[in-house]
């Protein structure tokens, strides 16, 4: 982990909870100055740590009812098979979430559709065809227990 102080990971832990807090709500609540905060905030882009913002979306209101998680397994673990299907995946705009696994599956998918219709069509016509897969398993989730990102205080 790079050399972060306490107030670094306040800023943090404050942005992950609202992107668009003020800067002035947000040095009010780590601590410091509006301009201070403003520079470890850029210093944070800078160094990478911030990656960008984004906002949360609720799926489900946009008609996206049903979340399948899938895991796959690969002929081959080469990183040409591995390049290949990455490539393919990042194509799909059903796969939402796709992680690259250790143990008995190469890869777990979140994919993200309508329903059941549009799952058949993604499995049918776009996963079952990209080269190199020899298996999929796919487990339909009943609800989200807890979800989402790492604290660091």
């Amino acid at each position: 982990m790079l050399d972060l102080d306490e107030i670094d990971l306040k800023i943090l832990n404050e942005l992950q909870e609202d992107a668009r807090i003020s800067h002035q709500v947000l040095s009010e609540r780590v601590g410091l100055s509006p301009s201070p905060c403003s520079r470890r905030i850029r210093i944070l882009e800078s160094k990478g740590i911030i990656t960008g913002y984004s906002a949360h979306i609720d799926e489900r209101k946009l008609g996206f009812a049903m979340n399948i998680f899938v895991s796959v397994k690969l002929a081959h673990q080469v990183d040409t098979g591995l390049v290949s299907f990455e490539r393919a995946i990042r194509l799909c705009p059903e796969v939402v979430d796709c992680w690259l696994m250790t143990g008995n599956r190469d890869y777990l998918l979140r994919v993200s559709v309508r329903d059941l219709d549009e799952f058949e069509h993604f499995l049918t016509a776009r996963l079952t065809r990209i080269d190199g897969v020899s298996s999929i398993e796919s487990s339909i989730p009943i609800r989200r227990v807890k979800g989402g990102m790492s604290r660091l205080t």
